[in-house]
């Protein structure tokens, strides 16, 4: 089973914006079936949506079975106003508000919860991270309602502190997870969280004039020392891109994303296991219980 563990399939690799502004008026069945295709010619028979505001994910789930994958979706991601998130769906001040959007995703027919607990990476300072972390109450207390409502929790969390508070409050998978530490590592080894780094959102913006290599080269040799004692502490991984962020196109990244595991672990039998048993987890515990 080929699997690409996190996806935004509303983006498509270009332009946010223009590829947003296709679904505003409505759902393009067209640019869905697009993306689609090209996840079906590399072979990849499972995707894990990281949510959107447009619906989008949740049409490309009842389409997907056409094209032999298994789609799974939080229908849209939850972040606290006031912090990173409103990309990718919905925002709350309270918690009674947080978990009426809990609901919402049960009542739309949601897999999973997706929560976003920091800000993303600045490409122009390797080691910050945008935006400030939730504390650890409230990141506790989102887990704790997501998992009653029987939900199992994705969350988006960048920086070693912000990871350690979400390993252990108990989610149940990582996404991206930059600049972590033995701490942060051992917390997630302990809690059994999925870590997803996506190699390929820092990999593949190379040589492309964006930012300066200087910086993304910083930021690569950390992931690389994380994924490193990752598996050395036995942390389960998962492959998943960010397929649709800016240079991760659909389809084609999950090859970039393997080739930077392999270049930092190894192209062993033994890492290709434990990648394929990361993603089994993943697909197992992602539905609705």
């Amino acid at each position: 089973m080929r699997c690409d563990c996190h996806v935004h399939v509303f983006m498509d690799g270009l332009d946010y914006r223009k590829a947003a502004g296709r679904h505003r008026d409505g759902v393009d069945e067209s640019v869905i079936r697009s993306h689609l295709g090209e996840y079906q010619k590399h072979h990849i028979t499972y995707l894990r949506d990281g949510g959107d505001a447009l619906f989008v994910s949740l049409r490309a789930r009842a389409i997907a079975p056409e094209y032999g994958i298994t789609y799974r979706t939080p229908v849209f991601a939850i972040h606290k106003n006031g912090h990173y998130g409103s990309i990718v769906g919905r925002g709350f001040d309270t918690m009674e508000e947080y978990a009426q959007l809990v609901r919402e995703v049960r009542r739309l027919g949601g897999d999973f919860i997706k929560i976003m607990t920091t800000g993303i990476m600045d490409f122009t300072c390797a080691g910050k991270i945008t935006g400030e972390a939730l504390s650890y109450a409230d990141v506790k207390e989102m887990v704790h309602i997501a998992h009653e409502e029987g939900f199992a929790v994705m969350a988006h969390t960048n920086s070693a502190d912000a990871v350690r508070t979400a390993a252990l409050c108990g989610v149940d998978s990582i996404e991206h997870g930059n600049y972590q530490d033995e701490d942060s590592i051992a917390a997630m080894a302990d809690s059994g969280t999925v870590w997803v780094p996506t190699l390929v959102t820092v990999r593949n913006l190379l040589g492309k004039g964006r930012f300066t290599d200087e910086v993304l080269h910083q930021i690569a040799d950390t992931q690389t020392r994380g994924v490193q004692m990752a598996l050395e502490k036995g942390v389960q991984l998962a492959t998943g891109t960010d397929a649709g962020a800016w240079m991760v196109m659909h389809g084609t990244s999950l090859d970039q994303e393997y080739a930077s595991f392999y270049k930092i672990l190894g192209e062993t039998e033994d890492v290709k296991r434990k990648l394929g048993e990361g993603n089994q987890d993943i697909f197992e515990k992602f539905k609705i219980s």
